[in-house]
């Protein structure tokens, strides 16, 4: 056995993981790196099996409040054409979601304040009584009483990212945002029930592997049940448009140490690893991920939801994307999962 194989079995085996030993393996070449891929990839088989979850996403809305360095959707881009969905917009689109077998949906929007919580309160009801999936929000920073009015209308889960553990350079990111009230937002949400998720992003600017293995052990104190992981990809219309596209091997490196150090949480093959250079899904899904999101948003609308630039399959159907991806997770020998895909993980697993 090598001496890395043993670290790993050491950050797998820890209730609180040496921080040193994660940004050691986050070192390590293509070559060492290996053994980090096929570790995390026995534990997915192990924990999830070979079925990959579908979760069909929804972005209803681009408007935000919100100037993030790094992302199109910054209220700066005044390029940017704004759009909301009306309520028969979004059911209809969770038809086209159910209709395909799907049993999650994702409802995806910028920090909009706009968006009325009496009119997601009954979009949730709508879809929760007409098609029976799980419902999954990602509205981003918002009240506990909307929070829980949510919940109580049937909301499943809840996607809200971290982005950088690192307090410093999450304030330097992210104007006019705090770093403490992202975290009570994520411990409000926990406290409701809420199955939740997070992630962070891989190659923002300042950012060091020892921030990145925090990032980890964060996921892990936070008992995450989803975390999603991807690349920084410079938009021309932000701040960080002159930086440096984030690593793709380091990204994928954290995705598979993520797996060994949580284990169970659901890890998607997100859309940016998708939209580089080349698609590495395949590769985040021989990494540990076990998750792939089909876009369902209305065609008419679909390219204005402009996260970043080179989005894959922005002219393709969601019914087409499940088709695609269907016979694109063939040749590794794995297949699509249409179940509702909920936590594996168990509240007596939190260390915090």
């Amino acid at each position: 056995m090598s001496r890395y194989v043993g670290l790993l079995e050491e950050i797998y085996s820890q209730k609180h993981p040496d921080r040193s030993i994660i940004v050691e393996l986050l070192k390590l070449d293509r070559a060492r790196a290996e053994d980090i891929f096929l570790f995390a990839e026995r534990l997915r088989s192990a924990f999830m099996g070979e079925g990959i979850l579908v979760r069909g996403i929804v972005e209803f809305s681009n408007i935000c409040r919100n100037e993030c360095l790094y992302c199109g959707l910054n209220k700066n881009n005044t390029s940017l054409k704004r759009y909301r969905l009306s309520m028969p917009e979004v059911l209809q689109a969770a038809r086209q979601v159910a209709s395909n077998g799907i049993k999650t949906i994702v409802l995806q929007s910028g920090e909009d304040d706009g968006l009325d919580a009496a009119w997601l309160y009954e979009l949730i009801c709508r879809i929760k009584s007409d098609y029976n999936i799980a419902v999954t929000l990602c509205v981003g920073e918002r009240s506990f009483e909307e929070y829980k009015l949510w919940r109580e209308a049937g909301a499943d889960r809840y996607l809200l990212k971290i982005e950088t553990t690192d307090k410093a350079l999450y304030e330097r990111l992210h104007p006019g945002m705090s770093f403490d009230n992202r975290i009570r937002c994520l411990m409000q949400l926990k406290e409701l029930g809420y199955q939740l998720g997070s992630g962070n992003i891989i190659g923002l600017k300042d950012q060091s592997l020892e921030s990145i293995a925090g990032d980890i052990l964060f996921f892990k104190e936070m008992n995450l049940d989803m975390v999603g992981i991807g690349p920084f990809i410079p938009h021309p219309q932000t701040r960080l448009s002159s930086e440096l596209q984030g690593e793709v091997f380091l990204t994928l490196k954290t995705i598979a140490l993520t797996r060994i150090v949580t284990k169970t949480a659901h890890i998607p093959a997100t859309t940016a690893l998708g939209s580089l250079e080349a698609d590495y899904r395949i590769a985040a899904l021989k990494s540990g991920a076990n998750v792939l999101m089909p876009n369902f948003t209305p065609a008419g609308v679909k390219k204005l939801y402009d996260l970043y630039p080179h989005r894959r399959c922005l002219d393709d159907s969601g019914s087409i994307c499940v088709k695609c991806m269907d016979n694109f997770v063939k040749p590794i020998n794995r297949h699509l999962d249409f179940s509702r895909g909920d936590s594996l993980k168990k509240e007596d697993e939190a260390y915090v």
